[in-house]
């Protein structure tokens, strides 16, 4: 029975997993609200949220599945990377809990619960498979043949996807966060009023690059004051261009790997023209896409548990009295010696 604790952002969310029966219980609270009134997030803000919100939240799942903190096992919590002051509170709140309780703690690396999070849905991929991880701020493929076993086939350059959608949204004078504002106004806009750049769309390599969209961005907001449709049409254009670019290195991230799953982690994977898009073009091509569920795409305390759980399976915990936080933490650093980049 793990306990799985995520606070790397803006977002608490705890889980209880059970190795043998899945996932029992998960809650997760969110500080978008809070963080809107700034445009972005204030790290000092979300730290002191995180206190307030993280106990409550463990013993509203407890209460829910009926169970004793007796009951847990083990300690799953976000080590890195994120926000220090953010991660201190789950890293600390886990090894004090974990002493007390007698059981091991394990920190975790954030973006290998994204990673592993479209194994909690059904139907959940086999191994091996490409992932596209792509969210506020990274944007990478990896080749997956189990877990803990990645090898990294691109990344991004500079901004990511998510950072894209953010900063493209802010020069527009939408709200926060900009990708799922950008979404909304894209749907009643149209593509290509607006010609905007695919960075790297025909580079022969699997890396990103979304700072020059950015750029294009700006310079088309000032060419006229928008309007409600013309703001529309460049939304529309905005995530069409992001779009195009996920899609077309996802498909040759599965050509160039002879694999034939391909599976979406990170909360820019609940775009909905991304999975249109890459659903389409992936059966016309005999690929199969795997998404986590729209609750899992976002920071959430289930992929915590989930991924210590299996981890747990693996090698020990460390010690309960000694922890850190990594507030920078490439996931090459998780990468066996004899893989690396691709």
């Amino acid at each position: 029975m793990v306990l799985g604790i995520e606070t790397s952002c803006d977002e608490t969310g705890v889980a209880l997993y059970d190795s043998a029966k899945g996932l029992l219980a998960h809650a997760l609270y969110s500080q978008v609200a809070m963080h809107a009134d700034y445009g972005g997030v204030v790290p000092e803000l979300a730290s002191r949220d995180h206190i307030r919100r993280l106990l409550p939240l463990t013993q509203q799942i407890l209460s829910e599945t009926h169970l004793s903190i007796r009951d847990i096992g083990a300690i799953a919590y976000t080590e890195g990377p994120g926000l220090a002051g953010a991660l201190l509170v789950g890293a600390s709140a886990a090894h004090g809990m974990a002493y007390a309780l007698g059981v091991p703690a394990l920190g975790l690396h954030h973006l290998e619960g994204h990673l592993l999070s479209p194994l909690l849905s059904d139907p959940a991929p086999d191994f091996p498979f490409v992932a596209l991880l792509v969210s506020g701020g990274h944007t990478q493929l990896m080749r997956v043949s189990g877990v803990g076993d990645y090898t990294l086939l691109g990344e991004t350059l500079d901004d990511a996807a998510g950072e894209a959608f953010d900063k493209s949204a802010k020069l527009m004078g939408l709200g926060y966060p900009g990708g799922p504002a950008i979404a909304r106004l894209a749907e009643r806009g149209r593509a290509g009023r607006y010609k905007l750049p695919r960075p790297l769309l025909t580079s022969g390599d699997l890396n990103f690059s979304f700072s020059g969209l950015k750029t294009a961005v700006l310079l088309a907001s000032k060419e006229k004051p928008l309007d409600d449709d013309t703001r529309a049409d460049l939304a529309a254009e905005v995530q069409a261009a992001i779009v195009d670019v996920l899609v077309a290195k996802a498909l040759a991230a599965l050509e160039q790997t002879d694999l034939t799953r391909l599976v979406v982690a990170g909360g820019v994977g609940a775009n909905r023209l991304l999975r249109h898009a890459l659903t389409t073009r992936a059966e016309r091509e005999g690929y199969t896409v795997y998404y986590p569920d729209l609750e899992f795409c976002t920071d959430n305390g289930a992929m915590i548990a989930f991924a210590g759980a299996k981890r747990l399976e693996q090698r020990e915990a460390k010690d309960v009295l000694r922890f850190s936080v990594r507030p920078r933490w490439d996931l090459a650093e998780l990468l066996p010696p004899s893989a690396g980049t691709v």
